[in-house]
């Protein structure tokens, strides 16, 4: 038991720290000031409402989740 503890944890823990790489890149990734403006004309009453209740951060997430959300659904051909 103790040996396959010891062969498993290091590939989870690297597995771990590459999930938490991915988790953590949108986080470092600062708001331009071209998407604020971009954000105040075209966010969503709900969206202004995160961004009083939550601050600019979550907001902006939730705007950039909707605007991919549009591209993908725009991208999509038509049969």
């Amino acid at each position: 038991m103790v040996a396959l503890i010891v062969i498993l944890f290091p590939p989870m823990v690297i597995a771990f720290l590459l999930v938490m790489e991915r988790v953590e890149e949108p986080l470092r990734r600062p708001t331009s000031p071209r998407e604020v403006a971009e954000f105040l004309s075209s966010a969503t009453p709900g969206e202004v409402d995160t961004l009083a209740a939550s601050g600019i951060r979550r907001a902006m997430t939730r705007w950039r989740r909707r605007r991919r959300s549009r591209v993908r659904q725009s991208s999509e051909p038509l049969v």
